[in-house]
């Protein structure tokens, strides 16, 4: 089952802070992109090494946005989770350290060409799409994507984050996304996480301070509202 969206008490719990529930109610298509965040085998397959079930039942509206988004005249970007080089410039060891002895069916998993890595097949990627490779959890880590040059040539201002796990590659994004400066809004039924309790917890703290909280279709209404 999909994770609970009503995010109503979330943002009104935060609205007498800044006297509105949400900040923005229009978003320029041009200057907006849709970050889909791992949506790949290893974190949607079952059985994967980072299985998240919820993943699986938000497919269809991370779909659905990428094809508004698209019509709107904005951009996606599908953004993979890839095993960084051991002894490259995105070396990653602590990350080594916290996982024991995980990492190393997690290093083979996320490794570029493996199966796990790939992007999960019912997630719907266009020609004009961009496909960016990332070796953190955000991934506006500096020397480890490209994410913010691509971004920056296209003008984009406005981010719109979906998939999975809404508390740990989405909520990094977001958090450091806000931090450069961008408008950002959270697609609460566009993402996943192992429980509903985490989920909703992300949602509070970006509610707080970090970002709009949003469903598809509201986000739909600001890309065409004028």
């Amino acid at each position: 089952m999909p994770h609970e969206v009503d995010h109503t008490a979330i943002l009104d719990r935060h609205a007498a802070a800044r006297g509105a529930r949400n900040v923005w109610d229009r978003l320029d298509p041009a200057r907006t992109a849709q970050l889909v965040v791992d949506m790949q085998n290893g974190f949607v397959a079952e059985g994967a090494p980072v299985e998240v079930p919820e993943a699986r039942s938000v497919v269809d509206e991370i779909n659905r946005l990428s094809s508004t988004i698209r019509r709107a005249g904005g951009t996606n970007v599908f953004l993979r989770f890839t095993t960084p080089d051991a002894d490259g410039p995105a070396a990653w060891p602590v990350f080594a350290e916290r996982m024991m002895d995980g990492i190393a069916a997690h290093r083979e998993a996320f490794t570029p060409g493996a199966d796990y890595w790939q992007m999960w097949p019912g997630i719907e990627i266009a020609d004009e799409d961009l496909l960016v490779d990332k070796h953190r959890f955000s991934a506006f880590t500096q020397s480890t994507c490209n994410l913010q040059e691509k971004l920056c040539y296209r003008g984009i201002e406005n981010l719109i984050i979906s998939g999975t796990l809404t508390n740990c590659c989405c909520e990094s994004t977001a958090r450091d996304a806000m931090q450069l400066n961008y408008r950002v809004v959270m697609a609460v039924d566009a993402c996943a996480a192992l429980s509903d309790e985490a989920h909703a917890g992300t949602r509070d703290s970006m509610a707080l301070i970090f970002a709009d909280l949003r469903t598809v279709d509201e986000i739909a209404g600001l890309l065409t509202r004028t």
